[in-house]
């Protein structure tokens, strides 16, 4: 085969092969995924070693393919697991060994929910030689420059056009041959993210778990190493190790946990469990941009919910510093997804999520009922992208905040909320008042340290207490239908 310039080596291809067994299509897609980058590695390797070859070399992502002729009544309690109407759908598929359980699940109520098999082969999509090597620890892709010849000329190379969010933004994607999309990502873009990941967080995907708590502030990281090295002293839990930074994991109490010389843009820890069912913390730092670059990424792990744990400014007269805020709206001036979700776009609460969060609250600082209102209160959080909004005229944004009936501000929480609607991932906030702006309580050293000790492990503990409370409700519970749009893909 020849794309005009030089000859193509490819893997040899098969018929695709139909399963009704999801274990059995899960590991014949692992097959061909290693078979592909197994080969893009060994002609790297060997291309590095001794120089331009007279041939081009490509492999292909493996795919799964349904085809339905009827519009077969499912169970419509379920917001996935089925296709909509009669058609042809596919997928790519990248890193089957690392979302074996999810795509395990995925097939299973496919093939279950249409009774009719899935089909199992090896897609028209080239991987990139960028992320076959990936797999290989031993092997690095050269910068340019390094090498007598352009990369580009031997190998496929990431391509933009198939790393896009079409499909969750409901763009009307479609792939090559007609097909609909099974899942929200091209194979393509989950890889993309899974590099990001370890990039930005300097933990590899493998260890992250279902449910995500992102904070603001280092305070909430070390609380976090200090419940977690607790848990592992109880046994109690069900929690197994610790990851840090530079993927350094602890199974014992006191084991040390060295962070690296240099820390990644958002330092990231796992507190894992059996079966992914641990919590991870993401510190996303401040402003609405990083929030948006952790979650662009991480929903391509499909996480079963991931909330916000961070500090913010009151705006009511009658908060004061330490009380809690659970949001049940957001006024978006974050800016960072207007291209992607119009701001005239209503985030709603989710209602498994504000009674998890609340019940968390009520757990943890022994306030129920009624008295609770002494500690929380609910209602919009603004977020914004100026930092020092305060140092401008305060006449605009102060009336827009009164109109919404703002009670508290952030520079986070609508940017996580409002990837987690577009990514149709569970999401939910709950703050913590640190500074109160419009009434001469600002953020300062000698007033902040004092709230610092007292509440950070307070409030990091309702979060993960709220976590384990929505770690034992059904998934079809948590991923309900108010996340979904009128053609959803049969994937979560």
């Amino acid at each position: 085969m020849t794309d005009g310039r030089l000859a193509i080596e490819s893997p040899e291809a098969s018929e695709h092969e139909a399963f009704d067994d999801a274990d059995a299509a899960v590991a014949r897609l692992i097959e061909l995924y290693n078979g592909s980058t197994q080969f893009l590695c060994d002609r790297f390797a060997a291309v590095i070693m001794k120089g331009r070859p007279d041939k081009r070399y490509r492999a292909f992502y493996p795919e799964i393919r349904i085809a339905t002729t009827t519009f077969n009544f499912t169970d419509t309690r379920l917001s996935f697991g089925h296709v909509t109407e009669p058609g042809r759908y596919s997928t790519t598929i990248t890193r089957p060994d690392l979302f074996a359980n999810y795509l395990r699940q995925q097939i299973g109520l496919l093939v279950r929910n249409h009774d009719m098999p899935v089909h199992i082969g090896l897609s028209a999509t080239p991987i990139p030689i960028h992320f076959a090597v990936a797999n290989d620890p031993t092997l690095t892709v050269p910068q340019e420059g390094a090498v007598d010849f352009n990369l580009r000329d031997i190998f496929d190379v990431p391509e933009l056009s198939t790393m896009n969010d079409d499909i969750v933004n409901g763009y009307g994607f479609k792939y090559q041959d007609g097909s609909r999309p099974l899942a929200p990502f091209t194979a393509q873009r989950v890889d993309y993210s899974l590099a990001r990941l370890a990039h930005y967080t300097a933990t590899t995907p493998e260890h992250f778990q279902n449910h995500v708590l992102f904070t603001n502030y280092q305070f909430y990281v070390e609380e976090f190493e200090a419940y977690a090295r607790a848990e592992l002293a109880s046994a109690t839990g069900g929690y197994t190790s610790f990851v840090g930074p530079g993927n350094i994991e602890i199974t014992e109490p006191d084991a040390p946990l060295p962070l690296p010389t240099k820390l990644p843009q958002m330092p990231t820890f796992h507190l894992k469990r059996e079966g992914g069912a641990g919590i991870t913390l993401v510190n996303i730092g401040v402003g609405p941009s990083n929030a948006k670059t952790a979650t662009d990424h991480i929903a391509v792990l499909r996480p079963h919910a991931w909330l916000m744990v961070g500090h913010c400014a009151g705006l009511r007269n009658s908060q004061r510093l330490g009380d809690f805020v659970l949001a049940h709206g957001y006024l978006r001036e974050d800016h960072v997804l207007d291209d992607d979700l119009p701001v005239w776009m209503p985030i709603p609460a989710l209602a498994e999520i504000q009674v998890a969060l609340e019940e968390a609250v009520a757990d943890v600082t022994e306030y129920q009922g009624y008295e609770l209102k002494r500690i929380m209160r609910t209602g919009t959080v603004a977020t914004i992208d100026n930092r020092n909004w305060e140092l401008r005229d305060q006449s605009g944004p102060v009336q827009r905040l009164s109109q919404s009936r703002a009670i508290a501000l952030d520079m986070e929480s609508a940017t996580i909320a409002a990837n987690g609607f577009r990514f149709r991932v569970p999401y939910g906030t709950l703050l913590c008042v640190s500074d109160k702006p419009l009434h001469g309580e600002l953020k300062l050293p000698g007033m902040a340290s004092e709230f610092y000790r007292t509440q950070v492990a307070q409030h990091l503990l309702i979060g993960i207490r709220a976590m384990e409370k929505i770690r034992e409700m059904p998934i079809e519970r948590i991923h309900s239908r108010k996340l979904r749009s009128f053609e959803e893909t049969a994937f979560l």
